[in-house]
């Protein structure tokens, strides 16, 4: 003979599988990427023959690799004017992959630099081959380690 569960038990069924469910999906969500790609002036240096060495580094955290992550960034000197406007040229990059690279810039020390802006996308190109230069400003989070202001 078949008997119903009493309400009570039927409650306490369903308030645990919910809580399962929430512990497998914040399990998920922390090991997951967070759908964005970092870039973060980490330090600058002055450089011989009267350059500035940027370092720069990258965090691919979407959901899939990058075959080539470029962005063009605008270098303004003290005074507010633009100085240069260089590619930082990443390659590929993994899911998850963060890579750090230094940019020697020309014409003049660190402290000739006042700000610096990133400027456009030049290549976010998915693995498989697919344009991702919207996605890539779009959820272009910037940090930035060094004295200089640095952003979108």
């Amino acid at each position: 003979m078949f008997r119903a569960p009493s309400p009570k038990a039927v409650g306490a069924a369903v308030l645990a599988a919910a809580l399962g469910l929430a512990q497998s999906a914040a399990a998920q969500d922390s090991a997951a990427p967070s759908g964005d790609v970092l870039l973060e002036l980490n330090g600058l240096t002055d450089s011989e023959g009267d350059s500035c060495t940027l370092t720069f580094l990258t965090t691919n955290r979407l959901q899939q690799g990058l075959q080539r992550a470029a962005w063009q960034v605008a270098i303004f000197d003290a005074d507010g004017a633009v100085k240069l406007l260089p590619v930082l040229d990443f390659g590929a990059l993994i899911a998850g992959k963060t890579r750090v690279i230094p940019f020697v810039i020309p014409g003049g020390q660190c402290a000739s630099i006042g700000r610096i802006v990133v400027n456009d996308v030049i290549e976010c190109t998915a693995e498989g081959g697919g344009d991702l230069r919207t996605l890539c400003l779009a959820n272009l989070t910037t940090q930035n380690r060094s004295s200089i202001e640095f952003g979108i």
